[in-house]
């Protein structure tokens, strides 16, 4: 499997971000991909926060959440999908796919015996997060959402088809350049760094993939599984939940996050971010101090 790795000094200097990372090369069914995850706090923390990024960000997104959790006293992972980050990106755009990614999330969970997780998530991060029950139901005890999805194959509306055909018709990406205009107070550094992991098209299969590969129709890989954990959501569920929206996101804003608040079973009234977008995490001190709070 052709792979690139983007050099290091990309990384150099990236703000508000002081995290060394950590390095698994050897998961089972990856060997010879090395992932890349943060991996902060004391390891026999009572809670572990596994920060799920989604299209086209990575680790970075949580730079302003990492903290609070980790003065909280928890554990903090936040992985970077294969294709993304500091993770080895295969150039092959075939390689990618729902359960290559999931496959990755699980085998990394079981490597670094990740238990009573709180599962935090936005974007893919939800729509492969929000499966996990179907193999680790026993390992998650509470959940943080952010603007998501569960995924069970049912058509998302004209709004994610217009995201899903801009990126298949944009072959050089520009990662910074779209951060820039989703966030519109993000500074050019903070834009940089988003835009690091990716110094020319060919780093970029996985970033061209995700949208492809959403399970919009009831057949796609993926749909099913979503659709076995429906079930464990809406009906088993009986964790501690914190939802938080980005009132402003044009695709997995309000509406979508009303429904999905009624698939969870006890997900109480959301906190209304009116001035967030899609990128919650960007404001995400003021979600990770409320989501603390009601859980105390």
């Amino acid at each position: 499997m052709e792979t690139k790795r983007t050099a290091d000094e990309r990384f150099a200097n990236l703000p508000d971000f002081p995290w060394a990372p950590n390095y698994v090369d050897d998961l089972p069914g990856y060997e010879g991909l090395r992932m890349a995850y943060i991996d902060e706090g004391p390891r026999d923390a009572e809670h572990t926060y596994l920060c799920l990024h989604g299209e086209p960000s990575w680790s970075f997104l949580y730079r302003k959440m990492i903290p609070v959790f980790t003065e909280a006293g928890g554990r903090v992972v936040a992985p970077d999908w294969y294709g993304f980050g500091r993770s080895d990106k295969p150039v092959d755009d075939d390689v990618y796919t729902f359960g290559f990614h999931r496959g990755s999330l699980t085998a990394l969970i079981d490597r670094l015996d990740l238990r009573n997780i709180t599962l935090v998530i936005q974007d893919w991060g939800g729509l492969l997060g929000l499966t996990l029950p179907a193999s680790h139901a026993d390992r998650l005890s509470r959940l943080l959402v952010m603007n998501t999805a569960l995924a069970v194959g049912v058509h998302p509306g004209k709004g994610f088809l217009a995201w899903r055909d801009f990126v298949a018709n944009s072959p050089d990406f520009d990662v910074a350049g779209l951060m820039k205009r989703a966030i519109p107070d993000l500074t050019e550094a903070e834009a940089a760094a988003y835009g690091a992991p990716y110094p020319d098209p060919s780093y970029q299969a996985g970033v061209r993939r995700f949208p492809a590969i959403v399970p919009i129709t009831p057949e796609m890989e993926g749909a099913d599984l979503a659709r076995q954990c429906l079930g464990f959501w809406n009906q088993t569920w009986d964790g501690p939940t914190f939802m938080a929206i980005g009132m402003q996101d044009p695709v997995l804003g309000p509406p979508v996050m009303e429904k999905l608040r009624q698939l969870i079973r006890g997900c109480p009234d959301p906190l209304q971010m009116e001035t967030a977008g899609h990128f919650v995490q960007e404001q995400g001190d003021v979600v990770a101090r409320a989501a603390l709070d009601a859980w105390s």
